[in-house]
């Protein structure tokens, strides 16, 4: 959801009501975004595909996304080939929290992203998940 920082993550976890957040007001000269305003700007968000509404019905979170779904496939894939793991096995959490991730735009990012990501992947044939113990060790072999 908007958290309304200038934070470059790859996705927001807040559950502030979206016309609510700070962002979209300046109490120093007091201005603010309109509830309509605020809705185009989400609007835009998800049209290009930089965003999703968590609540498709009311519209009032909408979930930012720093790189689609599509960007991050190819960012980890574009990773994997760098640094040695085709044909190779990498934890998921290797891939949001790994020393040989630092900088990357899936650094950090959540579970739930990165396997859509993955799942684009896998839809190429470029890679499997397999599951282990727990979700942090599902491992993931790139081709």
């Amino acid at each position: 959801s908007a958290d309304c920082s200038a934070k470059k993550t790859p996705t927001s976890r807040s559950r502030r009501v979206l016309h609510d957040c700070p962002l979209w007001r300046n109490d120093a000269i007091g201005r603010e975004l309109s509830r309509a305003d605020v809705a185009s700007v989400a609007d835009d968000f998800v049209d290009r595909g930089h965003g999703e509404w968590e609540d498709p019905g009311v519209r009032t979170r909408v979930r930012i996304l720093w790189r689609r779904p599509d960007q991050l496939a190819s960012d980890l894939y574009d990773w994997a080939a760098a640094n040695g793991y085709v044909n190779s096995v990498c934890t998921l959490y290797e891939l949001h929290s790994g020393e040989d991730v630092d900088g990357m735009s899936f650094q950090g990012a959540d579970e739930e992203l990165i396997r859509r990501a993955l799942g684009i992947l896998e839809g190429q044939g470029r890679c499997t998940v397999f599951k282990g113990e727990t979700s942090e060790e599902d491992g993931i072999k790139f081709f």
